[in-house]
């Protein structure tokens, strides 16, 4: 099946954008109810046809965001004005409009000219943030564009302090924000913010439901891993099993291996289900080498 595959517009850390195309052609072709309790940035999501979706995350400033673009989806020309007016106002780069860094600043930081041009305004906008005591979506996803690795984080006292990265507002933020827009403003999406497991308990499940399933990973080194624990597995696993028991279709991503790492617990889990290996190419931001990783969808259709 060949589709065009659209990109979640907060191009969020452990998005699943460079493997949609293996894991659409997985999932069911008849869904009545989507329910993604690791929603995350969307792209999975934004990928399948179902009559209504249950979306949660526990990051509720990640949910914040996805349902503030959910409503301006009504009027995308009035959120884009707003955009290019904070743009400008802090002078950040912006490519899919006009080039306005100076050759001279390109040629001395070949590789890393965006950040050194974003730094002062992204710290003003960054402070702006900060000195508010509501987190304005709209000025935290521009700060999550601009920001390193495209993340959110909050240190302990709730203040926003991720570093600006070397990224720029595009034509690919653009499009994916367009496509995003097209999607969602016709479809009945619910957004929640609990912890997995109350999210999975108050839902009543029924034939031709679909859950997908992107948790944390169990072996992997990542900042939204690290309160992911043994427990969160087995409490995962034993979660999914109960669904396995109503007839409830799901698929569940996950890696068994990485960098000389394995997760037994799911190794042994997974015997008893259809597991189906995923090409998967992720980087190491911090030496740019492929990591040893092997990736897996498993599912129980």
């Amino acid at each position: 099946m060949n589709r065009e595959i659209k990109r979640s517009p907060l191009f969020y850390v452990g998005d699943k954008y460079k493997l949609m195309k293996q894991l659409v052609n997985l999932f069911p072709e008849k869904i009545n109810n989507y329910y993604d309790p690791f929603v995350g940035g969307g792209t999975v999501f934004l990928n399948i046809e179902a009559k209504k979706y249950y979306l949660n995350d526990i990051d509720k400033h990640l949910v914040n965001i996805q349902k503030f673009l959910i409503k301006n989806s009504n009027n995308p020309n009035k959120f884009f004005k707003d955009i290019e007016k904070i743009i400008h106002k802090y002078n950040l780069s912006r490519s899919y409009k006009e080039d306005i860094i100076q050759d001279s600043l390109k040629k001395e930081w070949k590789k890393t000219y965006f950040a050194k041009f974003n730094k002062e305004g992204y710290l003003k906008l960054r402070e702006c943030l900060n000195n508010n005591k509501k987190n304005d979506p709209l000025i935290l996803y521009i700060l999550l564009i601009y920001g390193f690795n495209r993340m959110l984080r909050f240190n302990r006292w709730g203040l926003f302090n991720l570093p600006v990265g070397n990224v720029d507002f595009n034509k690919n933020v653009i499009n994916a924000l367009n496509n995003y827009f097209d999607f969602v403003h016709d479809k009945k999406i619910i957004f929640s913010s609990k912890d997995f497991k109350k999210f999975f308990l108050e839902k009543k499940y029924s034939k031709n439901d679909f859950v997908y399933l992107d948790p944390p990973y169990l072996i992997t080194a990542s900042e939204y891993n690290k309160f992911w624990n043994q427990k969160s597995e087995s409490d995962l696993l034993n979660l999914i099993d109960r669904l396995d028991r109503q007839g409830i279709k799901f698929a569940l991503s996950n890696v068994t291996h990485y960098n000389g790492n394995k997760n037994d617990l799911l190794i042994k889990w997974m015997k008893k289900l259809k597991v189906h290996e995923i090409e998967s190419n992720y980087i190491n931001y911090h030496n740019n080498k492929k990591k040893k990783i092997k990736e897996v969808l498993i599912t129980n259709y």
